[in-house]
């Protein structure tokens, strides 16, 4: 997906960025070069750019702008400062998310405090580069490590699939996310720690594996079911799921109609009937692979191996499977998204239904609802279902639901009932519900009580449903 670049430019720095731009010759960039003047351009340019001539501190003038172009990030390179000051104001008023980089040559933008914005002052750049250079300082992190690119910086984008997950949720293998900066801070993060837009992560790991990093954090489109792997899963206990193992893998293969470029991994375990297990075969194709345990293995370990070798984000369990304590564990332990099959097909489905809960836990769940929603073309209803009719303390949740639909160009329908949600929910139809996969979820034994709706409305409804892994 090509991204529109605006820079608004003057002088010698805008000129040396501009050469710097057309010698890497990023292929997704599309530069929109804003002139009040001359500029000296390379002679013969090797990117996508465009000049305009305007001036750039007009109000009116920016706002049509930005009505013709859809601008991912602005750069601001003026040699004045109140043409700078004006300039940034004009754009922050058209756009009060998009991300801004401003050149700061006269230290008169320390106090800007906007988490969108970031200032690049360009007198302390220089005083630190030749502060490197005495004798006793430490290396700087630009120069730490192999130099291979084993040490990244990424920017977390609005729409982000890393977007409000939990550090803890994501897979991490042959890398890690050793720290996050946010608001100027610097954040040694727990497996609690939620990512948030605009957050910039310090990746560690090996350079091929972050290179793919960099593009999954950076991509929305088409990338379910990132962050958590790339294809899906079907695990058949056929000790449980042998009567309904064709169906399980039917509406599989229904969903992996929706994701292009994926691939599902069939695991047997305990394979009984060979009848049925040369039908399961019979799927086989290019992107359909059956995989067969006859070694009798833990389905942690076999979880625990297949997350590994086949890059499992999603997986397919029977909720009967669900409830057995070992294939539990292996699940949770195994960080993927969890789908459950119910009495309702995948294709019959309408809406996907979240019930409101505690704020971080809705956050923890709400891009991918909103990825699920818009992969299977169903419509995305936040149910606020409270016995007391308290519906202010969800106020947030629903500002930011509101929010990430009008980043993703999706429609969220916020439902408010004084109602047992229990009961609701169990009288909803077409619906795939939503619901945070933590520890609570845990098989328990039958006299136990729990208070937790969401571990209520698992054991006592039939409804098909995606677990989405949390840290809490």
């Amino acid at each position: 997906m090509v991204k529109q670049i605006l820079i608004l430019a003057e002088g010698l720095v805008a000129e040396e960025f501009i050469r710097k731009i057309n010698n890497k010759r990023i292929p997704d960039n599309r530069y929109h070069l804003v002139l009040s003047g001359d500029l000296e351009l390379p002679e013969k340019l090797q990117v996508q750019l465009e000049i305009h001539r305007f001036d750039p501190t007009s109000y009116s003038r920016m706002r049509r702008f930005f009505i013709q172009y859809d601008f991912t990030e602005v750069f601001i390179l003026l040699d004045s400062l109140e043409d700078a000051g004006e300039a940034h104001k004009n754009v922050r008023r058209i756009d009060e998310r998009i991300r801004i980089v401003l050149l700061d040559r006269w230290n008169a933008f320390a106090k800007l405090r906007h988490s969108a914005t970031i200032v690049v002052n360009a007198n302390e750049m220089v005083a630190n580069h030749l502060y490197n250079f005495l004798p006793g300082v430490p290396v700087v992190a630009q120069n730490v490590g192999l130099g291979e690119g084993e040490i990244m910086e990424v920017l977390v984008p609005y729409g982000s699939s890393f977007a409000y997950r939990h550090v803890g949720s994501i897979a991490q293998v042959k890398w890690r996310i050793v720290a996050i900066y946010r608001d100027q801070k610097l954040i040694l993060p727990t497996g609690a720690t939620m990512i948030r837009p605009q957050d910039i992560l310090l990746l560690v790991g090996r350079p091929q594996v972050l290179n793919n990093i960099y593009h999954r954090i950076q991509n929305r489109s088409g990338m379910f079911p990132e962050p958590f792997g790339r294809n899906l899963y079907l695990y058949l206990d056929m000790d449980r799921d042998q009567a309904n193992a064709l169906e399980y893998l039917r509406q599989s293969v229904y969903l992996l109609g929706k994701v292009p470029e994926r691939e599902l991994f069939v695991r047997v375990v305990r394979p009984g009937d060979f009848g049925v297990l040369e039908e399961i075969r019979s799927f086989v194709s290019d992107r359909i692979t059956v995989h067969i345990d006859y070694e009798g293995k833990t389905p942690t370990e076999i979880l625990t191996a297949d997350a590994q070798e086949f890059d499992m984000g999603l997986i397919f369990a029977s909720a009967a499977t669900f409830g057995k304590k070992e294939v539990f564990d292996g699940l949770y332990e195994s960080k993927k998204l969890v789908y459950l099959f119910g009495k309702e097909a995948v294709e019959s489905l309408e809406r996907a239904a979240i019930l409101a809960a505690e704020e971080e836990r809705m956050e923890a769940i709400s891009s991918t609802s909103f990825y699920i929603a818009e992969t299977l073309g169903l419509g995305l209803c936040l149910c606020i279902f409270d016995p007391e009719g308290d519906f202010d303390r969800y106020t947030k949740t629903v500002e930011h639901f509101e929010t990430l639909a009008h980043i993703f160009h999706q429609e969220v329908q916020i439902e408010r009932k004084q109602v047992n949600p229990v009961r609701t929910f169990r009288e909803m139809e077409r619906i795939l519900h939503i619901l945070p996969f933590g520890r609570t979820l845990a098989p328990r034994r039958r006299w136990s009580l729990s208070p937790d709706p969401e571990r209520l409305i698992l054991t006592k409804t039939s409804h098909p449903k995606l677990l989405v892994p949390v840290e809490m």
